[in-house]
């Protein structure tokens, strides 16, 4: 079944300047990138999208860090993406995380984990709404482009 997932590379992963190399692993899996904006959390903001999180012990210090500095914010379109993104993105703490996955790669711990990933059908509704409204999502057509 085709689904879509909201995958955001975080701060951490964007300094150490690999955000190609997420988008190239979920490429190189058949998913298909319909939508991405570059952009700062406000402090505001971040708690809104966190907000389930909060008054856990983690919720104030991921709130800091995911406001730091810029993510790149997208979504992917593809079958079964929620679950295959997830795959590729690899387990929430890095030392638990499968080799090859992203986190095992570059990931530092479970807050510098480099990339969340939409855990459900319905987060990943919840989550792309929260980024991108209907007309900044460009649903994948199989095209050939000839010279």
């Amino acid at each position: 079944m085709t689904e879509r997932t909201l995958i955001i590379v975080k701060p951490d992963a964007m300094s150490k300047r690999i955000s190609g190399k997420v988008i190239q692993a979920l490429e190189e899996q058949g998913l298909q990138l319909v939508a991405g904006k570059l952009l700062q959390l406000s402090r505001p903001r971040a708690e809104d999208f966190y907000g389930e999180h909060k008054g856990k012990e983690f919720y104030e210090p991921l709130i800091n860090f995911i406001s730091s500095n810029p993510c790149l914010v997208t979504v992917w379109e593809g079958a079964g993406a929620i679950k295959k993104a997830r795959e590729i993105i690899g387990a929430t703490d890095p030392a638990q995380a499968k080799e090859g996955t992203i986190r095992k790669k570059y990931a530092t711990d479970n807050r510098h984990n480099g990339v969340h990933g939409s855990d459900s059908a319905k987060s990943a509704e919840r989550e792309i709404a929260f980024f991108f409204s209907d007309t900044e999502i460009f649903p994948w057509e199989e095209k050939v482009y000839k010279k």
